[in-house]
């Protein structure tokens, strides 16, 4: 006489319900998967906060020292992570390294600081020499040359001289951005400061920092939500 599986003692599983274990497993995968993916995304951005509360930390201590004035170089191009980056260095905690083979050469260093990079930054660390953030060339440009310069005179030959800004000339500190992500963006978009999509924090000359969609900044004088030329310079305002 055949046993059957209950009667034999035996423990096996037919072909049917191993299939079925393997489906609901799968979709279980499947649906928890995507919440991963936020999850720790979510950690990155959280992370990408506190690194912009520092550097907001930084640039006060900055400002102080400096009778209220802005960082000012005379390169206009110091809005770049690269380059603003050695203003601040003795007040960011960690050591930033000049390249030894090329010591005056201010796009590379041979130890950038994590509080630099943003997490989600897949493009800074081998670009842009693990520097994900931006500070505002609206803080050493007067509002009358930003209300006439173009996204074109950032990335290109800048023919206006850099002039110092105050912190006392700063109408809404709470909605002015001093830095922020400039090109890493926590949404699918990995947009930059000109398009309209992707989402970013940002830090504020008050010192705190948030996360916003690139369609909650204001409209600045190139047609973008870019805080390098907020419409009024220091008197302007990039958020509601």
């Amino acid at each position: 006489m055949t046993l059957s599986r209950r009667e034999g003692g035996g423990c096996g599983f037919t072909l049917v319900e191993v299939l079925v274990v393997i489906a609901i497993i799968a979709v279980l995968a499947a649906m928890l998967f995507p919440i991963g993916l936020r999850a720790r995304e979510a950690s990155r951005r959280a992370i990408c906060l506190s690194n912009l509360r520092e550097i907001g930390l930084a640039f006060s201590m900055y400002v102080t020292d400096w009778d209220d004035c802005f960082p000012n170089t005379g390169d206009p191009y110091l809005w770049m992570g690269r380059r603003w980056r050695w203003c601040l260095a003795q007040y960011l905690g960690e050591v930033i390294r000049r390249d030894p083979r090329n010591p005056e050469e201010v796009l590379r260093s041979s130890s950038t600081p994590q509080i630099l990079l943003c997490p989600s930054d897949n493009t800074s660390p081998t670009k842009y020499d693990g520097t994900s953030y931006g500070y505002c060339a609206a803080f050493y440009h007067t509002p009358g040359q930003l209300a006439v310069m173009t996204t074109d005179g950032l990335w290109k030959v800048d023919r206006f001289a850099c002039v110092t800004q105050r912190l006392e000339w700063v109408a809404y500190p709470a909605q002015k951005v001093l830095v922020a992500e400039w090109l890493s963006s926590h949404e699918r978009e990995a947009a930059g400061w000109w398009d309209w999509r992707g989402a970013r924090n940002y830090l504020f000359v008050d010192g705190h920092a948030r996360y916003l969609r690139a369609r909650q900044l204001r409209r600045a004088g190139d047609g973008y939500p870019d805080p390098n030329l907020t419409a009024g310079g220091l008197g302007g305002r990039d958020v509601e």
